[in-house]
Order: C-alpha cells, then structure tokens, then sequence
C-alpha cells in the first residue's frame, strides 16, 4: 500500500476514507499489526482501478498495472 500511496500521491486518510475505516485503521495495516481482510482487498484494487490478483501479486506489480489516470500529478 505504500508504493501505491507514493505513486498516486493520495494520503492516507483519503485511502481510509475509500476503505470505510480510520486512519488508525489504516496505519495499523500497513504497519502488520493488523491484517488486510479480504474485502480490504476488493475495495483497494476497485480503488486503484487494477485487478485484486495483481494487488496480491505485492507493490511491484501492482504498481507495474496502475492505470495512468491514477499517478501523482504534482510533485510534492
């Protein structure tokens, strides 16, 4: 999820708000202190526009089939 949030430039708590959770909820993910569920998958690869096989196939990938529309437009 951090390589896709890198790549899109979205922050976090937009990708909470997509996912329907916190934050917190978010953070905990990412960080392994609590696991992605199934749905969570369903929804983020719904989000990013790519299929939830490439999603599970890790950042390379998922990264590698993230549709243009999708990029960071700015630089930070």
């Amino acid at each position: 999820m951090a390589a896709l949030l890198q790549m899109t430039g979205e922050p976090q708590r937009e990708l909470a708000a997509a996912l329907g959770l916190t934050q917190t909820q978010v953070s905990r993910r990412q960080a392994g202190t609590t696991a992605w569920t199934l749905k969570d998958c369903e929804v983020l690869a719904a989000h990013y526009d790519i299929p939830v096989l490439d999603l599970l196939a890790g950042p390379g990938r998922a990264c590698a089939v993230l549709p243009a529309h999708r990029y960071r437009r700015h630089h930070p």
